[in-house]
């Protein structure tokens, strides 16, 4: 069994983090079913739009960029970073794996949302980490430790993914919101069951922003949790709790200091 994007000739999506490891293949499977594919990254040599997610302002310079696109039917926000072994922080002082892996993507969603409204269809697909089965979500955790920096930041991830699907849904937004995790994605070594590749980790990705059948609210990932076909899968229970993303939601706002205003109504 497996599952290939459909043709998505005319469509266009820009890929955070499109440059390298599973970014890459992401673009590259989109390109292959046809789609035009901007890549944003801090690569100047391979971005068509430049962008580092830990400033705020370079965010806002990315999100002006994709506003004036003509079209935008899928921001896929793939770039992260992993926690250092010492806390380290953004430019605007926040821990590095939230600020970027969170922060950045809710702020750059939020100021790219009239382009996603504008074109009907469109989807916004936030990618989690099999990290968070492994560590409960604490948000007032004040201990640093690496690992569940991380984790904390991927959590963070699906709460703003599912409840910006409740929020898209309730002002009868055509925007679909989903989520999707890669499982255990390596390259460059055999591959013992079960590890895939990074091409295979790309699929629930692609699955998620292209699939004609997705709804929003879906979670895609590897049929057996870390390897396999791309299916929809349960995501962690929190990430579902609304009172949870309620709080993530409005802590994003207050330290981004950007209102995610939704326009109802659209296509």
């Amino acid at each position: 069994m497996t599952w290939e994007p459909p043709d998505l000739s005319g469509r266009t999506y820009a890929v955070t983090g499109g440059n390298a490891g599973i970014g890459r293949f992401i673009v590259r499977r989109l390109a292959d079913a046809g789609a035009d594919v901007l890549v944003l990254s801090r690569d100047a040599g391979e971005a068509a739009i430049w962008l580092d997610l830990a400033d705020l302002d370079s965010v806002a310079a990315a999100a002006t960029e994709l506003s004036a696109l003509p079209r935008l039917d899928g921001l896929i926000l793939n770039a992260g970073t992993n926690a250092g072994k010492q806390r380290l922080t953004t430019e605007q002082g926040f821990e590095l794996a939230m600020g970027t892996n969170h922060l950045g993507h809710f702020a750059l969603t939020a100021l790219a949302m009239p382009a996603l409204t504008a074109t009907p269809g469109s989807r916004v697909v936030s990618i989690g980490s099999i990290m968070t089965k492994a560590f409960a979500f604490d948000p007032d955790e004040q201990r640093y430790s690496r690992q569940k920096a991380y984790a904390r930041s991927k959590h963070a991830v699906l709460l703003f993914a599912f409840e910006l699907d409740r929020r898209l849904r309730a002002v009868g937004a055509g925007v679909r919101s989903l989520a999707a995790h890669p499982g255990l994605a390596v390259e460059g070594m055999p591959l013992p069951w079960p590890i895939q590749d990074k091409d295979r980790g790309a699929r629930p990705a692609v699955r998620a922003a292209s699939d004609p059948h997705a709804l929003g609210g879906f979670y895609y990932g590897p049929k057996f949790g870390t390897a396999g076909v791309p299916v929809p899968v349960r995501p962690p229970q929190v990430s579902k709790d609304p009172v949870q993303a309620e709080r993530i939601w409005t802590w994003s706002e207050e330290q981004t200091g950007i209102t995610f205003d939704l326009p109802a109504g659209t296509p």
